[in-house]
């Protein structure tokens, strides 16, 4: 194999290893840099959502419907689909969500969500200790941000069925009654976010427990 040859078949391979290794050593920047922030889960019933190893999840800000009054809506590439009087982002437009953390926090209660406040087309480069910015992906009407897929070691997954199970099971565990569960995730100083873990409320009216179940 001469050099030249050589060299044509090293830099594609260089280029691929790169690529391959970048996707995990994001992660890892995100995991040990991020701050945790906690997200509210969309308003549907969470607990016929982990079934599987590979979980599909929503959140309150997934909708642009809740993103829509907010300051810098205006400022984004919008289209009117099929003739329709109301207006969504555009499809594969990136953008900024900033989160505000929660004033306080009962430690006997589930941990509080993080607010949307306002939206950006750039990604801030200041902002309060207490505030992040959320990379966001238009979608035909709903929001992605890289949170949407995660995976649960199976017995890890048969504990939280079971948790909710019982939850489910008791007297206060009307549909419209089930609490909340939460996602924890980190975000780091790019946007970039990864979930770390869910917060529910499980156990019977008498003996209420909040429980964290780390990813």
């Amino acid at each position: 194999m001469t050099n030249k040859t050589f060299r044509q078949f090293l830099v594609p391979l260089l280029f691929q290893t790169v690529l391959i290794l970048a996707v995990p050593a994001q992660a890892v920047y995100t995991l040990l840099i991020g701050k945790s922030v906690i997200l509210q889960t969309a308003p549907v019933d969470p607990y016929d959502l982990l079934r599987s190893y590979s979980q599909i999840m929503r959140y309150e800000i997934s909708s642009q419907d809740t993103l829509r009054d907010l300051p810098g809506w205006e400022e984004l590439p919008k289209q009117q689909p099929y003739g329709n009087d109301v207006t969504f982002i555009k499809p594969g437009t990136r953008f900024y969500v900033i989160l505000a953390a929660p004033v306080s926090s009962n430690p006997s209660e589930l941990p509080h969500s993080w607010e949307p406040m306002a939206l950006s087309l750039k990604r801030p480069s200041k902002l309060p200790p207490n505030r992040v910015a959320l990379q966001g992906l238009a979608q035909r009407g709903l929001i992605q941000y890289g949170l949407e897929t995660y995976y649960i070691p199976e017995d890890q997954r048969k504990q939280i069925n079971a948790d909710l199970r019982g939850t489910r099971q008791a007297p206060f565990s009307q549909p419209q009654q089930l609490p909340p569960i939460l996602m924890e995730i980190k975000v780091d100083a790019w946007g970039h976010a990864l979930p770390i873990g869910l917060w529910a409320q499980v156990g019977n009216a008498a003996n209420r427990q909040i429980r964290n179940y780390p990813f």
